[in-house]
């Protein structure tokens, strides 16, 4: 990644081309997302080989954002490929990688029947403040957390119920935090159309979704659906 300085000419030029950039953003099953702009790309949750739940996934990141150190998520390792090696991120901290800028919030929960831990993320990029969930299994956050995530540009949120949120939770948290756009995650079908039912939405599944943040002006609530 990298940054312009100065002012004028070319450097003004390609500093305005560069903030124009759009996100890209593919989903890989479980709750592995990934989120590509410009020649930087990053990996929500990827997929482990030893994942018996989900098919382990393969491309290349620039930061991977593991939420819980579970196969299901933690497969740093798929998301090495040609020449990325992605920086990656496994807990609760503040971080700064080139121009992305990052914050994880730990909270404790159940995954598998075990206790665990799981991380909230809070991601700023091209100027667009995006929340990933990761595997909660409850929806009382912690107020002063919800406190630092601010105004939420885009959701991630799981909604599939037994180990994470159960629809109707999933839905009153996206209402809480006025997500502009909302991608539920984890989940099967049956999940899927209570979730829609549940949000009277009639979003229809796409493969990708690709957004720069002036798209978010007048969005409130919208749901993305993405093919699996």
């Amino acid at each position: 990644m990298w940054r312009l300085r100065g002012s004028g000419g070319f450097a003004s030029t390609a500093l305005f081309m560069y903030t124009m950039l759009i996100m890209v953003i593919t989903y890989h099953g479980g709750q592995c997302f990934r989120l590509s702009f410009g020649s930087t790309t990053i990996a929500f949750d990827p997929i482990s080989k030893q994942s018996k739940d989900f098919a382990p996934v393969k491309f290349g990141s620039d930061a991977a954002f593991i939420s819980m150190h579970h196969p299901n998520f933690n497969g740093a390792a798929q998301v090495a490929h040609g020449s990325k090696e992605p920086f990656v991120v496994d807990g609760p901290g503040e971080y700064e990688i080139g121009d992305v800028s990052a914050r994880g919030f730990g909270v404790a929960t159940k995954y598998d029947g075990k206790d665990h831990f799981t991380t909230i993320y809070q991601v700023k990029l091209e100027e667009m403040n995006i929340i990933f969930l990761g595997a909660l299994s409850s929806p009382d956050i912690e107020p002063k957390i919800l406190g630092e995530l601010g105004d939420v540009d885009i959701l991630f949120v799981p909604i599939g119920g037994g180990d994470v949120l159960e629809v109707p939770q999933a839905s009153k948290l996206a209402v809480k935090l006025e997500a502009k756009i909302v991608i539920p995650m984890h989940f099967d079908k049956v999940a899927l159309q209570a979730f829609l039912k549940e949000e009277s939405s009639d979003a229809k599944p796409q493969d990708k979704l690709t957004i720069k943040k002036r798209d978010l002006i007048d969005s409130t609530g919208q749901i993305c659906v993405f093919s699996t």
